[in-house]
């Protein structure tokens, strides 16, 4: 799937809203991706993952694992499509990801790492990390869409199946502030 496609399926879904909206980074936007709606459609999640386990069909995956709760339902059909196990790590305590709910990993073991979009990229950083202490290797890591603007760094092949730059800019030069556009929680729009 091109770049286009991708976001084309999140158009259609109502995955990509417009509005004004808040991030959270407290910043201001006028664009706003929710993958959950696209996952409610098994099967645009059925052709978007397998253009994710297309770019690493060859890499001999044992098991794809994502970060709860986007990278849930991706693992899990990129794992069908790989015809390998597909696991969630959730947050720990301390702030990290981890593996529970008797998911067990064999040093050794070769893992994709999945999710469905990436801003900065932390979560998956921890969920990497966590999965190398497990004695994993991580093969790499395939997302729908980064939005980092290129700054999301990895020590492993990265290969999204979309980039797409969100403007944003802080709240006391929000244009949409100043021409009175009430601000919107994602949530709350219908398609």
């Amino acid at each position: 799937m091109t770049s286009e496609e991708v976001i084309k399926e999140f158009k259609e879904s109502g995955g990509l809203l417009f509005g004004h909206f808040i991030y959270t980074s407290g910043r201001h936007g006028n664009e706003f991706l929710q993958a959950a709606r696209i996952l409610q459609y098994p099967d645009r999640v059925a052709k978007l993952c397998k253009a994710m386990a297309d770019q690493f069909r060859d890499a001999n995956i044992d098991l794809v694992a994502g970060p709860a709760t986007g990278g849930i339902i991706i693992a899990y059909e990129t794992a069908r499509q790989l015809g390998c196990r597909g696991v969630f790590l959730e947050k720990d305590d301390e702030g990290g990801m981890e593996l529970r709910r008797g998911f067990h990993l064999k040093p050794g073991t070769r893992v994709l790492v999945v999710e469905d979009i990436i801003t900065t990229g932390g979560t998956v950083k921890k969920a990497i990390e966590h999965l190398r202490e497990r004695g994993a290797e991580v093969v790499g890591l395939s997302v729908l869409i980064d939005r980092s603007a290129g700054k999301a760094n990895f020590d492993c092949p990265f290969m999204p199946l979309a980039s797409m730059t969100l403007e944003s800019w802080p709240a006391e030069d929000c244009g949409l502030c100043e021409s009175g556009e009430p601000l919107v929680e994602p949530d709350d729009i219908v398609i």
